[in-house]
């Protein structure tokens, strides 16, 4: 059994409200070392929170609003609130970013807080999560910009171009592949073997987006194992050792206690 790390799941989604202890304990066994909650919104950072506090050292917590809420992002509120849950141990800034896709919120709102964020990991120091759609342009210029100012992030559930992963490795930045990658339809085998071993994560987006043979079912941290069996295959790699990886890079990344690098796969923290 490798052991790998989740670096992406939203635990605290209402689709995981009838099981989650089970999903949780389902990833342990698995080869979890680590799932990183994703606070989407200041709602979901406070529940993620919750759930953090009751499984210390195997779930970490982050706060963020997404794009598809920017339009209600308010500047001294939400920031503050971020600064707050960094505070209490939130590992980092997000889940933000551009959705110009959905254009649920107006782009120029996306941008501003999109930015704001960006701004917040540079004073707290904490890496950024940042999702990315349809918006490669802007995407590319904002992360370029924030790597030049020291601030590190990782492109979560990464589907290219590969041009936005590259500009994004060359400013110290990390990108993060998920089970779309074993869909019958992925094709880009290249962008696979694009990202070095030491900047590659492996997530599940949980409770979407399950890798193939679940495709198409609700999405757990446990399944992340098929994700990384199939990047280790593309790359020529030994699945152990890029399970491994994925803990080392998520822990540098984010960082994570030592003890998550040390403890026995799928053992208690």
């Amino acid at each position: 059994m490798a052991p790998f790390l989740d670096s992406h799941a939203h635990l605290a989604d209402p689709a995981f409200d009838a099981d989650r202890e089970d999903v949780i304990a389902r990833a342990r066994s698995a080869g979890v070392r680590a799932v990183i909650c994703i606070g989407e919104s200041l709602d979901a950072a406070g529940r993620a929170e919750r759930l953090a506090e009751s499984h210390p050292g195997f779930l970490f917590h982050t706060a963020g609003v997404h794009p598809h809420d920017a339009a209600d992002f308010e500047h001294a509120r939400d920031l503050e609130a971020m600064r707050a849950h960094v505070a209490r141990g939130a590992v980092a800034i997000g889940e933000c970013g551009l959705d110009y896709h959905y254009d649920h919120s107006p782009r120029d709102r996306q941008r501003r807080a999109f930015a704001a964020q960006l701004a917040l990991a540079q004073e707290l120091g904490r890496p950024v999560v940042v999702h990315t759609r349809e918006a490669d342009d802007d995407t590319r210029a904002m992360v370029v910009e924030a790597g030049a100012a020291g601030i590190r992030g990782v492109l979560h559930c990464f589907t290219g171009p590969a041009s936005l992963a590259e500009a994004a490795l060359a400013v110290g930045w990390y990108v993060s592949f998920s089970g779309i990658v074993t869909f019958k339809k992925w094709d880009d085998v290249a962008l696979l073997r694009l990202v070095p071993d030491d900047r590659l994560l492996a997530e599940s987006d949980a409770p979407y987006l399950a890798p193939v043979p679940n495709r198409g079912k609700r999405n757990e941290p446990a399944w992340v194992a098929r994700t990384v069996a199939h990047l280790a295959s593309v790359r020529g790699a030994d699945v152990d050792a890029l399970g491994r990886l994925t803990i080392a890079n998520a822990a540098r990344l984010f960082g994570l206690p030592n003890a998550v690098l040390n403890s026995p796969a799928g053992a208690d923290a």
